[in-house]
């Protein structure tokens, strides 16, 4: 599956594409607001980012048809809020990200 994965966290940004690629997955690591899915179905995003804004993101992510996993620390409740607000199709801990990032992703499929 080719995932897009919006990460302005180099360490974060490592690991998500080693993890995906070690798992069969194409990432695809991208900065700002996208013009084409570039056949992509998920998107895992940072809300952390400071760039681009979640809620644009994921309404134009939305628009070109891709499901979005958005991430944020567990303690972190106001960016949770704000994936929430933004209409994130996932919320996940930085911590769920890590440890069970197939099985995230995979839920996509069942829905």
């Amino acid at each position: 599956m080719r995932v897009l994965l919006f990460e302005d966290n180099l360490m974060w940004s490592s690991r998500l594409v080693q993890t995906l690629r070690g798992h069969g997955h194409e990432p695809l690591l991208r900065m700002g607001i996208p013009s084409e899915s570039e056949g992509a179905s998920v998107a895992v995003i940072n809300l952390g980012s400071a760039s681009p804004d979640p809620k644009e993101l994921v309404a134009k992510l939305h628009e070109l048809g891709v499901k979005v996993l958005a991430h944020a620390g567990h303690r972190e409740k106001e960016l949770m809020d704000l994936g929430r607000a933004a209409g994130a199709d996932r919320l996940a801990t930085n911590s769920e990200l890590t440890f069970k990032l197939p099985a995230l992703l995979d839920s996509f499929g069942r829905d």
